[in-house]
């Protein structure tokens, strides 16, 4: 079984920066989409951002193109999302997932068996 424990929000000003890390463990497959999501209350949840393990691949919404970076530290078992230049529509619970994949990889949340607790930030203006 997968557990991902996400950490690293917070509270910032617009315009600032934060580094969200996802701690993974119990990998039992070769290969995995890992991918960062948000929900902004009264929101659905989106995918921001995903990277196929396997490959390295990697995937952005447009909305976060050239603000948002996802990496991997395959020695830590942990997922990283910068986000730079944040905007008050950031805001919102960002959650870490994954799923098993021979090949597979997106951003579409229903695809995703495994989450994490979700992280808070919060961007003032």
């Amino acid at each position: 079984q997968v557990q991902l424990v996400e950490s690293g929000g917070g509270s910032v000003q617009a315009g600032g920066s934060l580094r969200l890390s996802c701690a993974a463990s119990g990998y039992t497959y070769n290969s995995y989409c890992m991918g960062w999501f948000r929900q902004a209350p009264g929101k659905e949840r989106e995918g921001v951002a995903a990277i196929f393990t396997g490959t390295g691949r990697i995937y952005y919404a447009d909305s976060v193109k050239g603000r948002f970076t996802i990496s991997q530290d395959n020695a830590k078992n942990t997922l990283y999302l910068q986000i730079y230049s944040l905007k008050p529509e950031d805001t919102a619970i960002y959650y870490c997932a994954a799923q098993r994949s021979n090949w597979w990889c997106g951003l579409t949340p229903e695809q995703f068996n495994y989450w994490g607790q979700g992280t808070q930030v919060t961007v003032s203006s």
